[in-house]
C-alpha cells in the first residue's frame, strides 16, 4: 500500500479521502476503519491490532505516530443526540467533537475512547477501560471511567 502501510486481506476498511494512514501503519485482521462519514488520520507506525473497531464521524479521530492500539478496542468520534423522549434516539440525529490521540500511546485490550476525548502524548490506558474527557500526557489510565494511576517520570 501507499507509504508502506500494511492492511490485513481480513480487515474492513474504507478507503475514501477522509482516510490518511502514515508510514508504517499495520491494521491487523477483523479491524473495521470506517472513515465515510469524517476525517481519520493515522500518523506514521501506528499499529491497529486484531478486531480493533475506529469510526470516524464529522469531528474526525486522529491517531499521533508510534501509537499501539491492542486488539479489540473501539474508538468512535460520535454520539447520539438525547434531548427529547417523544423522539426515538436514532431520529434525533448525531453530535460529533472528535478523538484525538497522541503520539506514543498505548490502548490496552478491550479499550473504548468515546467521541470528545483528547489524551495527551505518551499515555497508557489499561485493559478494558472506558476513556472520555482530556487525559494529560505522559499519565496511565485505569478503570471504568479511566481515571489517571500514574504519572510517568
Amino acid at each position: 500500500m501507499k507509504f508502506g502501510a500494511k492492511v490485513s486481506a481480513r480487515a474492513e476498511v474504507d478507503f475514501t479521502r477522509h482516510l490518511r494512514l502514515g508510514k508504517g501503519v499495520q491494521i491487523g485482521s477483523f479491524c473495521k476503519i470506517k472513515a465515510s462519514a469524517g476525517p481519520r488520520e493515522m500518523g506514521a507506525s501506528v499499529h491497529i491490532g486484531v478486531g480493533t473497531v475506529i469510526s470516524a464521524f464529522q469531528g474526525g479521530i486522529t491517531i499521533g505516530a508510534d501509537t499501539l492500539v491492542s486488539p479489540h478496542c473501539t474508538i468512535i468520534s460520535n454520539m447520539y443526540r438525547h434531548d427529547r423522549l417523544d423522539v426515538p434516539l436514532r431520529e434525533q440525529g448525531r453530535d460529533s467533537k472528535g478523538v484525538r490521540i497522541g503520539r506514543n500511546c498505548f490502548l490496552g485490550a478491550g479499550t473504548v475512547v468515546v467521541d470528545g476525548t483528547t489524551i495527551g502524548d505518551n499515555v497508557i490506558v489499561s485493559p478494558n477501560s472506558v476513556v472520555s474527557g482530556t487525559i494529560p500526557a505522559n499519565t496511565i489510565l485505569q478503570g471504568n471511567p479511566a481515571r489517571v494511576v500514574l504519572t510517568r517520570q
